[in-house]
């Protein structure tokens, strides 16, 4: 069995936690002393007390916006998709920008993003003069919805 292991940093932050049996992600909780507002149009950095180990270098741990929080309030997180590799031990940090026209306030034990853990490839590279044919060439940025 795959294991994600967890060290917590302070003693007040909480482990990630799925919502349900079908979750795919574990729920990442701000580990703040008091409340943080994220004002309007900016972005703050959330700590979450934790730090992490994916146990095989074959899996990468993605941060990904709560639905709640991305929708109804316009908070996500800054670079859209945050990634934790598989060696990283520093504490998971969650950047979340603030797209609303108000200001958010964040609460301590808050869920504030969600971290899901997928398998990455790491292929080799090769340098080469030529690449293969496609039927979709070097198109791209909408080319194939085109008429």
């Amino acid at each position: 069995m795959t294991m994600l292991y967890v060290k917590k940093l302070r003693s007040n932050a909480l482990l990630p936690k799925r919502a349900t049996a079908g979750s795919a992600g574990y729920d990442l909780f701000a580990c703040l002393e008091e409340a943080l507002t994220i004002p309007a149009g900016q972005t703050r950095m959330v700590p979450t007390g934790i730090a992490i180990d994916v146990g095989t270098p074959e899996l990468a741990a993605f941060i990904f916006a709560r639905s709640g929080i991305a929708v109804k309030h316009g908070v996500a997180p800054a670079n859209c998709v945050g990634v934790v590799d598989s060696d990283s031990r520093g504490e998971v940090m969650v950047g979340l920008h603030n797209h609303s026209d108000t200001d958010y306030t964040i609460q301590p034990e808050e869920r504030v993003a969600q971290l899901v853990l997928m398998p990455v490839a790491v292929p080799g590279v090769e340098e080469v003069e030529e690449l293969s044919d496609t039927s979709r060439g070097a198109g791209g940025f909408g080319s194939t919805g085109k008429l």
